[in-house]
């Protein structure tokens, strides 16, 4: 594939991310946000251009890149917000250590449930934090870098769509809680929903989505053993 190729790969990516931005910010709904159709047109695109994932990737592997810078400008609203991450931190260290934890089996359990080859089950494991962490503690499991990242986008993804929902059936009030159950359960996509309900939200969405995500990487070398 030509460089002139390659940069239209990467220009239309950029090109849909925009052009359906703009349509969310007139029709906002939680099923046309970028995060769900620029995929969907994606693969739809690819699988009729007959170019594999692989190719595609690889002359776009930027993007990925720039995962890391934009996790972590999520720092940003949450030292404008610190005393509200201050005063809860307790519920909060709380909240991540058992999110995580429940997360981690359950990923594995499913995984044995359903038999899965081991590359997938480890790839699976690290399925409920952001992407960048994803994509730096599966290999230290076991697991690849790009599984996680397909396993990371679809449970974030159904959290998001799925996020109202529950809040509405579980008996959450407060603020804390239901940026938090987003942050721990639909990462990047959740912690995005939860800045659209409030800022509180988004703020408690954000930190739990980031301690989450360093507690994976730290702790992976010694989860190792468990799968």
């Amino acid at each position: 594939m030509s460089g002139v190729a390659a940069t239209g790969w990467l220009v239309l990516t950029v090109a849909l991310y925009f052009a359906v931005k703009r349509v969310h910010a007139r029709y906002p709904r939680q099923w046309l946000a970028p995060f769900i159709v620029v995929p969907v047109i994606l693969i739809a695109i690819l699988l009729g251009a007959h170019v594999p994932y692989a190719s595609y990737a690889s002359r776009s592997h930027w993007l990925s890149w720039m995962l890391g810078p934009a996790t972590v400008a999520f720092a940003v609203p949450i030292y404008d917000h610190r005393a509200v991450a201050r005063r809860h931190w307790l519920p909060l260290a709380a909240g991540v250590v058992v999110g995580m934890g429940v997360a981690f089996a359950s990923s594995v359990a499913l995984a044995h449930w359903l038999q899965l080859p081991e590359v997938l089950e480890r790839s699976l494991a690290v399925r409920s934090i952001s992407t960048p962490f994803a994509m730096m503690a599966a290999p230290t499991l076991g697991g690849t870098a790009d599984l996680a990242a397909i396993f990371v986008v679809v449970t974030g993804v159904v959290g998001m769509l799925l996020g109202d929902t529950l809040l509405k059936v579980l008996p959450l009030r407060s603020r804390v809680s239901a940026g938090a159950l987003f942050g721990a359960g639909a990462h990047a996509a959740g912690t995005a929903a939860a800045h659209r309900r409030s800022t509180d939200e988004g703020v408690i969405a954000s930190l739990t989505m980031i301690v989450a995500g360093v507690l994976m990487v730290i702790l992976a070398p010694f989860l190792t053993g468990l799968l």
